[in-house]
């Protein structure tokens, strides 16, 4: 019997030997396989599991039971190719929403993972893709409740009419549906008849681009039972229970059109009384008709709309630069009088509305807390005077392209104990004032002065406040250098830890010494965008290939384009297996690494290259990538 024990005995200290002290993979992973699944696996991000899966097979095992019962799957992190989908989507039984970055997926791929599962599919950046898709998603996923596509324009459409005809009869349960067709013409895609096809289910409805006329009189035929919207509009039911008593429950709309006209107000607010959030854009070619434009009228007709809560009225400078230049005080007072329920307000283009119009948002609508005002070159610091008395607590404040907004605009809003982003990009009077009042604001997480008047001391005045800033934008300040950065991430502890995103772009005073600074003072930076900062060289690519010194490296996405310093030797980083290991987006435009695209594919095939000059993301450009 001794010797049994003994023998026993000598056999675990031996497997204990083997794998260093801890249990023996031989019947599995050393925990349970349950907390492995939910507490440990369900936190990693896939291109993780992926790498876990190959370490070894009963890794690989479990990662292969996590995707059967992952619920939800994201890729739109970073940009996957169509092998890795086709690889995953034969486990995916159980998803029930997809979300998808399409830039260098096919439609095969994209077939592979349809099927009646799907209640929810997002497939965004879509260049490649044809308007077949539109078939196969009607044919195999008849149970969709959401549907969110972003195309490039094929210039054809009457299939893509065709196309989204005979997927809309298939979609029978369809609640939110979003397609935005990126690069036509503004009238090529018309919504004639698409009404007798959408289904009655449908809540949400978001196009890109639509014609005007066409438009108006489409809304008009989705709301044509006006006289049972008027007796919903004055009762007391909830807006969830008025599905069947008229033909559609429309409680957000998003339209780009080639313009915003009180003809299209008025489609909208006589046939959708129950909206919630209206977004409306338009990108004009040539300036508007006098009697065919947005005015004081228009916005006078949405105080029916007694439910709205998120407005956008937008006039887009992208193609001409237009405004509504028939809307003053008096229509912007109006809408704050009859729409006093909005939370949230997004104004682009009002040229001729002054401070007394915009400050009566802020003073009118007590639940309004996300402020957005563009292109506004008659608002100033007026605007914001005698904050303190405003009912509005204001989380979110954007004034971008307003000339006349000086830092005396932000000592009015030093005392906000709500504000969380605060949005100065382009207005070129903010100067370093500004941070002494933007210091007391303790919830503040998200600031852009962008283009701003301000300089080394003034970023020395931001530290000190020492807020929990996670983005950070100083593209354009050109009178910011190294010694002004260094000294913000040295002295700001909570912006050291907290910081994920920040912009230093087109800073002709940042040089390798800023860019040593942010990546060894900073501990959660994921995005770095220094495009056109002509003094960088070879030595800032090697301090952000190799990242912190304890061989860290969190940049997921780099912006490097038009920085002319770097000069050849920089693919050979990319070869490296530890150098920008997790990089999902990396922009090249007009640097050396242009030329060596293809072979910086293949080394890194889920790196996505951009040498277009897009933005992050590629979210403005991707239409033009093949």
């Amino acid at each position: 019997m001794n010797n049994n024990n003994s023998k026993r005995f000598r056999e675990k200290k031996t497997a204990a030997e083997d794998t260093g002290g801890a249990p023996s993979l031989k019947d599995g992973f050393p925990l349970p396989d349950t907390i492995v699944l939910s507490e440990i696996f369900a936190r990693l991000e896939l291109d993780t599991l992926c790498t876990v899966a190959c370490v070894s097979p009963t890794l690989r095992s479990l990662v292969s039971q996590s995707l059967i019962t992952l619920p939800s799957l994201d890729l739109s992190a970073f940009s996957p190719n169509g092998e890795l989908v086709r690889c995953i989507a034969p486990r995916l039984t159980a998803v029930k929403s997809v979300t998808i970055d399409c830039l260098k997926v096919d439609e095969c791929s994209i077939d592979s993972i349809l099927g009646p599962h799907l209640q929810e599919l997002n497939l965004l950046k879509c260049p490649s893709l044809s308007y077949h898709v539109l078939l196969s998603i009607g044919e195999k996923c008849p149970n969709l409740r959401n549907l969110v596509l972003e195309l490039a324009g094929k210039n054809a459409p009457e299939n893509f009419r065709k196309s989204f005809v005979k997927m809309l009869q298939n979609l029978l349960y369809l609640e939110h549906l979003s397609i935005k067709v990126r690069g036509t013409e503004i009238d090529a895609y018309s919504l004639t008849s698409f009404d007798l096809f959408l289904p009655r289910t449908l809540k949400s409805l978001k196009m890109q681009l639509v014609n005007e006329q066409d438009a108006g009189l489409f809304i008009e035929k989705l709301g044509d039972d006006g006289e049972s919207l008027r007796k919903i509009a004055n009762s007391s039911m909830s807006i969830a229970s008025y599905q069947g008593f008229c033909g559609f429950t429309l409680t957000c709309l998003s339209l780009v059109l080639d313009i915003i006209s009180d003809r299209l107000m008025a489609s909208i607010t006589s046939s959708l009384r129950l909206l919630v959030e209206l977004d409306l854009e338009d990108r004009q070619c040539s300036e508007a008709k006098v009697h065919h434009d947005l005015t004081n009228s228009g916005l006078l007709l949405l105080g029916s709309c007694q439910y709205l809560t998120h407005l956008s009225i937008v006039r887009s400078r992208a193609n001409y630069p237009a405004s509504f230049k028939r809307v003053n005080d008096v229509g912007v007072l109006v809408l704050a009088e009859s729409c006093r329920g909005l939370e949230s307000v997004r104004l682009g283009g009002f040229s001729k509305v002054t401070d007394a119009g915009f400050s009566s948002l802020v003073h009118s609508c007590h639940n309004l807390k996300k402020l957005e005002i563009r292109n506004a070159p008659l608002l100033s610091d007026l605007a914001f005077h005698d904050m303190i008395g405003a009912a509005s607590p204001l989380v979110e404040l954007k004034m971008v392209s307003c000339n006349l907004i000086t830092s005396e605009a932000l000592a009015e809003l030093a005392s906000s104990s709500t504000l969380e982003l605060l949005d100065t990009y382009n207005c070129r009077s903010i100067a370093n004032a500004c941070l002494d009042y933007i210091s007391r604001l303790s919830k503040l997480t998200s600031i852009n002065l962008g283009g701003s008047d301000i300089t080394d001391s003034g970023l020395g005045a931001l530290s000190k406040g020492d807020l929990p800033i996670t983005s950070l934008c100083l593209r354009g300040c050109t009178r910011v250098t190294d010694k002004g950065i260094i000294r913000l991430l040295s002295d700001g502890i909570r912006i050291k830890e907290k910081l994920s995103s920040l912009d230093i772009s087109n800073m002709p005073g940042v040089s390798d010494r800023a860019i040593r600074a942010v990546i060894s003072c900073t501990d959660a930076l994921s995005e770095l965008r220094m495009r056109s900062c002509f003094h960088v060289t070879n030595e800032s690519f090697h301090i952000l290939a190799s990242g912190k010194c304890d061989g860290r490296n969190l940049l997921r996405k780099l912006d490097i384009s038009h920085c002319i310093g770097f000069s050849g030797g920089l693919v050979e980083l990319l070869e490296e297996g530890h150098s920008f290991r997790g990089l999902r987006w990396l922009g090249v435009a007009g640097t050396y690494l242009v030329k060596s695209v293809a072979a910086i594919c293949r080394m890194q095939p889920c790196l996505t290259v951009c040498f277009e000059g897009c933005e992050v993301g590629c979210h403005d450009g991707w239409q033009y990538h093949t």
